[in-house]
């Protein structure tokens, strides 16, 4: 059986990083064929936001599957560059789908879009969302992604074959500093180097979420990748049902540390939340793509915790 082009943008980002890895695994290593996203006229990767780069780029590569990661991710970032935000998570989407269409149109389409799509149905509700509430985007970046969603949805009326995913929290090995659990994880390994004094400051720990490990997360985007019978425009939540509060992830954190450490509320930290809960049903992928998380959050944090004290050691 001959291996499927997969292109995947912002391979070099965390969740990338981590396909890339699962591509070569046995477990995946004879479906795949990595194929590089680099436009012939520069020998160098294709920029989004440049539509004849993107074009250009599709059209050599000629993939048979698509996972679509590329984007401006963080939140902050999102709302300090609404401009670049939008420009590459919108409109830098459009133009590799309508290359896609243009160049490659039976090749699944997997888009990494997001649970921050959601935004304010998520506090009209007492039970994990599904698939069928309203996108009411309350950040930037949710409404960046919000777009795109709807935008590919169209667009598969047109044919393009998109499969999008809307992952809710996901963490592990790798991802930076500037997000929750990492940023918690690198504080406890600070401090049992004793770069820290033994008090690990936090801001607000009252919010509920799903969190996922990202090794299921691009599991669910490879099944997809490899289905050719999936519905065109085929919405999946990636979520756990079970949403934690941080203060309990923190404590599960703090529990694997070496030494004894006190956790100290810092008000520079402490943000308001305007969202309590955010928990999604995943029943769809489970059906349809036969998708469950399986890796245990004190596993993910575990491997989060060894890895940034194996960093700090080299």
């Amino acid at each position: 059986m001959s291996k499927r082009r997969l292109l995947v943008t912002g391979a070099r980002g965390f969740v990338g990083g981590t396909l890339i890895r699962a591509v070569a695994s046995p477990l995946w290593g004879d479906r795949f064929e990595p194929v590089d996203f680099v436009d012939p006229q520069t020998a160098s990767a294709a920029d989004l936001r440049d539509a004849e780069a993107v074009d250009r780029a599709v059209a050599a590569a000629r993939p048979d599957a698509v996972i679509h990661l590329a984007a401006i991710a963080a939140p902050r970032q999102a709302k300090d560059e609404p401009h670049t935000a939008w420009q590459v998570n919108l409109m830098g989407t459009f133009h590799l789908a309508q290359a896609v269409l243009r160049h490659v149109p039976a090749a699944r389409f997997v888009f990494a879009g997001s649970s921050e799509a959601y935004g304010a149905a998520f506090n009209r509700s007492e039970v994990p969302l599904s698939e069928d509430a309203a996108l009411e985007p309350m950040s930037p970046y949710g409404a960046t992604k919000a777009a795109a969603d709807i935008m590919l949805r169209q667009m598969a009326g047109d044919g393009l074959q998109a499969a999008i995913f809307r992952p809710f929290n996901h963490t592990g090995p790798g991802q930076l500093p500037s997000y929750v659990v990492p940023a918690f994880a690198n504080q406890i390994a600070r401090i049992e180097a004793g770069q820290q004094d033994p008090i690990l400051r936090v801001g607000n720990l009252e919010a509920r979420r799903d969190f996922l490990d990202v090794r299921d997360i691009v599991h669910a985007y490879l099944k997809a990748a490899d289905r050719d019978d999936l519905a065109a425009g085929e919405t999946f939540n990636l979520s756990t049902g079970a949403p934690m509060q941080i203060a309990d992830i923190l404590a599960l954190l703090t529990s694997m540390a070496r030494v004894p450490i006190t956790v100290e509320i810092d008000q520079d930290r402490y943000l308001p939340n305007n969202i309590p809960v955010m928990s999604g049903d995943c029943g769809k992928a489970e059906t349809l793509l036969g998708w469950s998380p399986i890796i245990p959050l004190a596993q993910t944090l575990a491997d989060i915790l060894d890895a940034i004290r194996l960093k700090q050691l080299n």
